[in-house]
């Protein structure tokens, strides 16, 4: 299990907490997905034998955000 704390930008409301903890959630292989609106970050935690690192990434993008 890998945990990571990823900084981005855009977000402002509990939408943003929604669309991204919904989407990155939904992953196969994704444990645990917490967005602080407050620090702009998102911590998660995943199984990096089911899912990588640039595809948390690009579904976060897809959803309008920026990673810092």
């Amino acid at each position: 299990m890998q945990n990571v704390t990823l900084n981005v930008q855009g977000m402002s409301c509990g939408h943003c907490v929604n669309s991204i903890e919904g989407k990155v959630g939904q992953l196969a292989g994704v444990e645990q997905v917490k967005v602080n609106l407050a620090d702009a970050q998102v911590d998660i935690a995943f199984d990096e034998a089911q899912v990588t690192l640039v595809q948390i990434k690009e579904t976060i993008e897809e959803q309008g955000y920026d990673l810092a």
